[in-house]
């Protein structure tokens, strides 16, 4: 046996065939998944069973009682180990379930995380209160990463378009994949730093901006500390300068009564509310989520004759981007 399983005693190649099957190994994984105070310790064992071994669910159910290989131990050992070193089982495996999407990620994307579905339950909701999904419209994800917002709002808005913006050229590849895999075709991905390069109008803007103080990110737990990208997750030194670069770019780029949806970080809703305000936005009071934290704000833009000038408002936004008429 190899070091990889030293650690994982029933994984050893030692005492009868019934203590080396799978349903076994499960069990053990398990056990020391619970024991070092991992989430979820069934879940992640089946789910890194289920990748060493290139079985399904239902295939590894059914696999129970076999016999595993020497190098089926040191294949599920390893995995097993870097989960035990609090990896997330997402980035072990290489994706990530999104609004029923199977999305890749890797070291240069955040993974999608389920509360970050309630900016896409928002903004539909801010759709259906205008006309029907199957309308034609623009809709732009400011700081896309993987996609998961862009492409989950696209799988649902059959004529929509959409561009993601990122400053990563990794993340970028990421999203351009996922949307190929999905078959997405409609979406298009831009290296900027939020909407710099972008011209509106867009009927929806939405964002998962880095919001976590930069103080902060010292104490986040090991799986978002030492395995997210820093960038993504560093909003300064309050949290907020994403939302403020947001508030500054997003009047030039929606069109009059369009919807703009951001998540929030805890006890955020206010400040953000209030940049947003500043900036001649109108946002409703927050959606929560599952949890009960208030996670996504929908802001709208003015509508013409109503408010203040959208296309003074253009002009001051391109001016502070620095962008030109011909910019796209």
């Amino acid at each position: 046996m190899t070091a990889a399983g030293a650690d994982l005693p029933i994984l050893a190649r030692y005492g009868d065939a019934e203590t080396r099957t799978i349903a076994a190994a499960r069990r053990v994984v398990a056990e020391k998944f619970r024991q070092a105070g991992i989430d979820s310790p069934e879940l992640d064992a089946r789910i890194l069973v289920g990748h060493a071994l290139s079985l399904d669910h239902a295939a590894l159910a059914a696999a129970g009682a076999r016999t595993l290989t020497a190098a089926e131990e040191n294949a599920i050992a390893a995995l097993a180990r870097r989960r035990l070193a609090h990896e997330p089982v997402a980035r072990i495996v290489g994706n990530k379930e999104f609004w029923s999407l199977k999305l890749r990620v890797d070291s240069t994307t955040l993974v999608p995380r389920p509360e970050t579905e309630t900016v896409v339950e928002a903004a539909l909701a801010a759709i259906d209160a205008e006309g029907s999904r199957a309308r034609a419209m623009r809709i732009a994800d400011l700081g896309t990463g993987a996609g998961a917002l862009l492409l989950a709002l696209l799988a649902e808005l059959p004529n929509s378009f959409g561009t993601g913006t990122d400053t990563s050229f990794g993340a970028l590849g990421v999203a351009r994949d996922n949307a190929h895999r999905l078959n997405l075709k409609r979406a298009a991905f831009v290296a900027c730093d939020m909407g710099a390069a972008l011209r509106g109008p867009f009927d929806l803007i939405v964002s998962n901006p880095p919001y976590i103080p930069s103080g902060d990110i010292a104490a986040l737990a090991a799986e978002v500390r030492d395995f997210d990208p820093w960038p993504a997750l560093d909003g300064g030194p309050d949290g907020l300068d994403c939302y403020r670069a947001i508030a500054a770019a997003v009047p030039a780029l929606l069109k009059s009564g369009g919807a703009l949806v951001v998540e929030l970080g805890a006890g955020q809703a206010q400040a953000v509310n209030a940049l947003f305000l500043a900036a001649g936005l109108a946002p409703s009071p927050p959606r929560a989520d599952l949890h009960g934290v208030p996670r996504a704000v929908v802001a709208r833009s003015a509508r013409k004759g109503h408010g203040w000038s959208i296309d003074a408002r253009q002009k001051s936004g391109k001016k502070a981007l620095g962008m030109s008429a011909g910019s796209d």
